[in-house]
């Protein structure tokens, strides 16, 4: 295994040069426009799973996207990896904040990243993670150094929740069955200060809408005697909140775990500068629920966030008039025990009991997912925890993410397996924001560090 790091060393640029390829595909799932993109992207993906060695790659067709599937099984005794990710990607919008085209990848140096970063949508997110897992899996076919079996199920609508693979899922159980599944769609604290996810939130997602006068009015001759839908809209968001940033749905917190005060106290172990994180945002000061530090609130907590609003006049110059329509997104990040489904009937009955005489109020769920945590005691967490020491020369810190990766909650039920989140990427990575990237140094170390996953893994499951 110590080989790997001359094989990086001399396939660099090839693997650099791949990843790049794929990046300039904006296989966006969830715009129509860019469908063929998303289809190319696939057939990409299906490519490299060959060129690395799997011996069977097949493109699974859904009612949405396909799913790519490949395997390398060389003995049925042996334990069976299962690595999932994903090949579709976030909006690009807006596309004038971006420094450089989101899909024209470009490799510039960043403080965090001195060695380098590239910059493109899909870098961090998941492309560039997921394709570390494709060329180790390169390194360890072509040097017989693959200590087990192998399997590949790379979707293409994580971005847009994922609804095809649960079915997908739950009618291969055979084809997918595994003993471990492995994942990098997370991050980690620094890159000196490795960590595993061991936590994920769970999501509910919903859209809203409000509707007052039959047409849009003349705000001078209605203004004052019409309800508003934005005015409305606006007051029915803000009062989701109460004084201390808490939520005030009925009901929201009646499964939220409560975290003791010796897990809390692990967790403040983590290495983090609260003016560094400040520094980093540009902001003069922090946000968000009483009584719970920055790093509780972003993980072990539940929140409410609107993540788009719109209505009436938003072109050039001024046009006086009173919308007929407004509308937002919000979503909820949920923590273990939170039902997504329970919280999104929760929201919907809430938020239409509080509109006003005057008002009609409309609540369209999208998709959303479950909460995940996953035991530090498992020969999984032990196997990814040694190979992060071998190559980062320290112990990785257990950590609780604040993102939400729905179908990890799904995979434990359907398929009976627990996952692991190896995850190589930093928060400063701008994941769903403009100038997304990836460090190069991140890329290749994720290389470096997955295969000794598989060795660590395979030894500890024979024991």
């Amino acid at each position: 295994m110590e080989a790997i790091k001359n094989y990086i060393s001399e396939h660099k640029e090839r693997f650099i040069s791949e990843l790049i390829d794929l990046l300039k595909m904006p296989s966006v799932s969830a715009d129509t426009a860019f469908t063929q993109d998303v289809l190319d992207t696939a057939d990409a993906v299906k490519k490299a799973l060959t060129e690395a060695g799997c011996d069977a790659v097949e493109i699974c067709e859904t009612d949405g996207y396909p799913i790519v599937y490949g395997e390398k099984i060389i003995n049925s005794d042996l334990p069976t990896v299962l690595v999932y990710g994903h090949y579709d990607v976030q909006p690009a919008d807006p596309i004038n904040l971006w420094t450089s085209p989101p899909f024209e990848p470009v490799i510039k140096k960043t403080d965090k990243h001195p060695e380098g970063a590239i910059f493109a949508r899909g870098a961090c997110d998941d492309k560039g993670q997921m394709y570390m897992h494709v060329k180790a899996m390169e390194y360890m076919v072509r040097t017989n150094q693959l200590p087990c079996n192998v399997k590949f199920m790379i979707e293409g609508e994580e971005e847009v929740g994922s609804s095809n693979l649960a079915i997908f899922v739950a009618n291969n159980k055979e084809k997918l069955a595994n003993d471990i599944i492995l994942i990098s769609d997370t991050g980690m604290i620094a890159n000196d200060v490795p960590s595993i996810t061991t936590g994920l939130r769970g999501l509910s997602y919903v859209e809203v809408e409000v509707t007052g006068p039959n047409r849009d009015l003349h705000s001078g001759l209605y203004g004052g005697a019409v309800a508003n839908p934005i005015n409305i809209l606006t007051k029915m968001i803000a009062s989701l909140h109460d004084e201390n940033n808490h939520i005030t749905i009925p009901g929201f917190y009646d499964k939220v775990e409560e975290l003791s005060k010796e897990e809390r106290a692990e967790m403040a172990k983590a290495p983090f500068s609260l003016e560094n994180y400040k520094d980093a945002l540009d902001i003069d000061a922090v946000y968000g629920e009483n009584g719970y530090t920055t790093n509780e609130r972003n993980s072990i907590r539940p929140t409410l966030d609107v993540n788009g609003i719109w209505g009436g006049y938003t072109g050039e110059g001024a046009k006086t008039v009173i919308a007929s329509k407004a509308f937002a997104k919000i979503s909820m990040r949920l923590v273990p025990n939170q039902d997504w489904k329970e919280i999104t009937e929760l929201f919907k009955k809430h938020f239409e009991s509080i509109a006003p005489e005057g008002a009609k109020v409309l609540v369209k769920p999208h998709h959303g997912g479950q909460g995940y945590v996953t035991p530090i005691n498992t020969i999984g967490y032990q196997a990814a925890s040694k190979a992060y020491e071998t190559t980062f020369g320290k112990k990785p810190i257990p950590q609780r993410s604040g993102g939400s990766i729905p179908i990890v909650a799904l995979f434990e039920k359907e398929l009976n397996s627990k996952t692991i989140l190896m995850g190589f990427g930093l928060d400063s990575d701008a994941i769903h924001s403009p100038n997304e990237h990836f460090g190069v140094w991140n890329y290749l170390k994720g290389i470096e560090t997955i295969p000794y996953f598989y060795k660590y893994y395979t030894e500890l499951f024979k024991k």
